[in-house]
């Protein structure tokens, strides 16, 4: 027995990226100046410098859309049994987690490069696990 359904991890997985991105959404809304200025100093060495207004638009776009997908997909998950839409939202939330990644190397914060690593295995298990 279980109190989800057949898909207890997938569930599981599912949530925690919405929680996570969702955070991370009404974190950069929240305080859209003082989030602009911090990436400014995080990327003042790198090609992005200039570009970090427009580049946080698309972060958040891309978290946005994982949200929405994710949300989506749980519902299908849990309540008709279906996986794809659970799955294109996690393959959405990887190509965000993968331009995180690109942004924490080009800074060369190689700490939270690796922090990244966690949330893209975490990731990437949800995907074989919806597959």
């Amino acid at each position: 027995m279980s109190i989800f359904n057949n898909h207890s991890a997938e569930i599981l997985i599912v949530l925690f990226f919405i929680f996570t991105y969702f955070f991370s959404i009404v974190e950069k809304l929240a305080d859209w100046k003082g989030t602009i200025a911090y990436y400014t100093k995080h990327f003042e060495k790198t090609i992005l410098q200039k570009m970090i207004p427009l580049l946080l638009l698309n972060v958040l776009i891309f978290e946005i859309s994982t949200v929405i997908l994710l949300t989506i997909g749980l519902y299908f998950l849990v309540i008709e049994d279906a996986l794809i839409m659970a799955k294109v939202g996690l393959e959405i939330s990887a190509i965000t987690l993968l331009m995180f990644l690109v942004g924490q190397r080009l800074a060369k914060d190689y700490p939270g490069a690796m922090n990244i690593t966690v949330y893209f295995i975490l990731n990437v298990i949800g995907i074989y696990l919806l597959t």
